[in-house]
């Protein structure tokens, strides 16, 4: 198994990440933009990462920011690295999952990786004990722009580099032709997810973690074990 779930091509040279590991009853730091507040839910507190706690049997710590992104301040609140600069060292999540961000797609490729570089950066910093995963943007029309998919395969990399876990809900194919009425709200929510949406969601998180949590141990010499149940 690659970086990424169902992994990128493009970060094939680096080390497969090691297995999740998680207590009974994690404590998770979900942090992101406006699909992580929860926008277009019925309430914002039915978005994928309020559902996400008891499909983990565990409870979650929610900052979602409308707007925002690694260069692209919010509605709510600044860009991703003045966000996490403020967030409460307290926290001590078991993980944290960094989401998006489509919010980024118009504002060029120039300090993209730089800007996303420092934030994890910053993260890893303020919680030295957590895992961090990294849950890349989901296309909220299709087909899936360039943009959008440059920034799905910026994220990939670098995680890729890092040795963490990528979610590429677009190599993955989360939202279809298919299913893309069902997932997304067209009209009211702007093109965000709807209730079920995030339910969905949230039920797939919930299983890429499960895979990094079983997933085989790979060795300095290339050779995989299974993880002890």
């Amino acid at each position: 198994m690659g970086a990424a779930i169902e992994g990128a091509d493009a970060a094939s040279e680096a080390l497969a990440p090691a297995p999740l590991t998680l207590p009974a009853h994690p404590t998770v730091l979900v942090f992101g933009d406006s699909w992580t507040y929860g926008s277009a839910a019925t309430v914002p507190t039915l978005g994928y990462a309020y559902v996400l706690a008891s499909l983990i049997d565990g409870q979650t710590i929610v900052n979602g920011v409308r707007g925002s992104g690694y260069l692209k301040p919010g509605l709510d609140g600044p860009a991703f690295g003045e966000r996490i600069a403020a967030l409460d060292p307290a926290l001590s999540p078991d993980l944290v999952i960094m989401q998006g961000s489509i919010n980024d797609r118009k504002q060029g490729v120039a300090g993209y990786r730089e800007a996303v570089a420092a934030a994890w950066d910053a993260m890893a910093a303020k919680y030295p004990e957590a895992a961090i995963v990294v849950l890349g943007p989901a296309p909220h029309e299709l087909p899936v722009g360039a943009t959008t998919a440059r920034i799905d395969t910026d994220l990939g990399e670098l995680a890729a580099a890092r040795g963490w876990w990528y979610i590429s809900p677009i190599a993955q194919g989360w939202i279809t032709a298919q299913n893309y009425l069902d997932v997304i709200d067209v009209d009211l929510g702007r093109k965000h997810p709807s209730t079920e949406g995030h339910r969905y969601l949230a039920e797939k998180v919930a299983a890429a973690l499960d895979e990094m949590r079983a997933a085989p141990v790979t060795e300095a010499g290339g050779s995989e074990t299974t993880p002890d149940e």
